[in-house]
């Protein structure tokens, strides 16, 4: 299945009570994750229900339906945009079998992003214990399939049994051999902290919700290299730059004394209805941001549940145990919203000038080329401003370098 292209039909359960605009943006950000993973998506459906069926989560029927619909889409993949237990995978399964469609729910189509985007060892290895926890309850629908074959040959009751618990110790003992080697990397990475410390570096770890912008925020403050791509999950591997911030000037030689290093780690971003399991699977790599002294959570201000999204990144933070730790706010993408001299300080020629003949050059001299996006970018930076002022928010474009000494300078003060 993972070899050759998959062609999605996508599905949500929802309470009728939700509004139509947030179903869209469910969907459409399932549908980004499709698309990260190599996949296309062919239709895209609702079920309303204000609870779940109980068997096979979205309802017998409507699984019927959405066969026929593959059918005739040439679907390969029903993709549920939630997270089912595993006797509603097994039934799905069983049902859209005849149509040669396999069913995936969230988590399922996040760990294949995960493992296609993993390029350390220690990403893979954190990729493959998710995996078996989340796959591991599977073994449940597994089991039955297999008591239904050993009595179609005539074997006593109980074969079934037996064989899931068989796989439940291979399972349990692969977790085992892969938290070994694991706890190998963290120990290296636990090494490389104590000796940071002992230099008394100070450590910002960027956080946010996936396709925020922290990869490119990284390059514009340290110059690190980073892979980035308009992708969720593009970035699963941690990644550490070093930000120098310069101290005093003494004016008669023109040098900065008292500067400081600052490290900044970058590592994988959240994303909203991600089981707990999924979370510690990856903690050795979200240690760097457990050790830090700061928090920097980027946020894409262009979205339009950024709002929604600070709350789903918080409650990961507060899981980790970080609730308390000191945070700002970096609104980034603010080149989408208002003109690329947008924190330029005004003309000085044009302070000074009480009347000035009309025309192009006098619009763009007094920076009222584009006046409406201004006047809107700024209204937008004043009410996210106030909202989240204890948070010390900083409107920052990590593409166009855009008030980033802003943006260094607060983080100097909190370090």
């Amino acid at each position: 299945m993972t070899k050759r292209k998959i062609k999605a039909v996508l599905i949500d359960v929802v309470d009728p009570e939700v509004p139509k605009s947030m179903i869209e943006r469910r969907l459409e950000e399932l549908s980004c994750l499709v698309n990260t993973y190599g996949g296309i998506v062919v239709v895209k459906t609702i079920q309303k229900k204000a609870l779940p069926d109980y068997s096979t989560y979205i309802g017998k029927g409507k699984v019927k339906e959405i066969a026929e619909i593959a059918k005739k889409n040439k679907a390969n993949v029903l993709i549920v945009n939630n997270i089912l237990k595993p006797r509603q995978i097994f039934e799905l399964n069983e049902i859209l079998r005849e149509a040669k469609v396999e069913a995936w729910d969230r988590v399922d189509l996040i760990l294949k992003i995960f493992d296609k985007h993993a390029k350390s060892t220690e990403a893979k290895l954190q990729i493959e214990l998710a995996s078996i926890r989340h796959m591991g309850p599977r073994i449940y629908g597994m089991g039955i399939e297999l008591s239904r074959q050993a009595g179609a040959m005539g074997v006593r009751a109980g074969a079934g049994e037996t064989n899931i618990e068989v796989m439940k110790r291979h399972l349990r003992k692969q977790e085992l051999n892969i938290l070994k080697k694991i706890d190998k990397y963290q120990k290296i990475r636990e090494g490389q902290r104590n000796r940071r410390k002992k230099k008394n570096f100070k450590t910002v770890a960027l956080v946010g919700y996936t396709n925020a912008g922290k990869s490119s925020l990284l390059t514009a403050l340290t110059g690190k290299e980073t892979y980035v791509a308009d992708q969720l999950f593009a970035t699963l591997s941690t990644k550490i730059g070093k930000l120098f911030i310069p101290g005093t000037k003494y004016s008669d030689e023109g040098q900065y004394v008292g500067g400081k290093e600052v490290l900044i780690s970058d590592t994988i971003g959240f994303i909203q209805n991600l089981p707990p399991k999924l979370i510690q699977a990856f903690k050795s790599t979200l240690a760097e941001t457990v050790e830090a002294d700061i928090m920097l959570h980027v946020i894409d201000i262009n979205d339009p549940e950024l709002h929604e999204k600070i709350v789903c990144v918080d409650e990961i933070l507060e899981d980790l145990g970080l609730h308390n730790k000191p945070k700002i706010y970096a609104f980034n993408k603010v080149d989408l919203i208002g003109p690329k001299n947008l924190f330029d300080p005004p003309d000085e020629n044009a302070k000074k000038t009480t009347l000035m003949k009309a025309g192009k050059d006098t619009v763009e001299l007094l920076g009222w080329s584009d006046p409406k996006s201004r006047l809107e970018a700024m209204f937008i930076i004043k009410e996210l401003g106030n909202l989240y002022k204890e948070f010390n928010p900083i409107f920052v474009s990590a593409n166009e370098k855009m008030n980033l000494e802003t943006l260094i300078d607060t983080i100097s003060k909190k370090v």
